[in-house]
């Protein structure tokens, strides 16, 4: 194709940008990977634990005052 051509399809460009600035990227390696995929696990489970402990605790006290 020539670069008249090239220039005239839109998002072209962009496309061309995009890959430049991914070939910068510093990729984590798999150890952190795992790492931070047990750190989200646990978050989740913990934050999981403590909105049912407060939506029992919540329950409780409502079905208590409502009775």
């Amino acid at each position: 194709m020539s670069k008249a051509i090239v220039r005239s399809i839109p998002g072209l460009g962009f496309l061309r940008e995009a890959k430049a600035e991914l070939k910068k990227v510093t990729w984590p390696g798999k150890t952190q990977i795992w790492y931070s995929t047990v750190i989200v696990i646990v978050f989740t489970l913990c934050a999981s634990v403590y909105l049912g402990i407060l939506d029992h605790l919540f329950e409780w006290l409502f079905v208590g005052i409502l009775n």
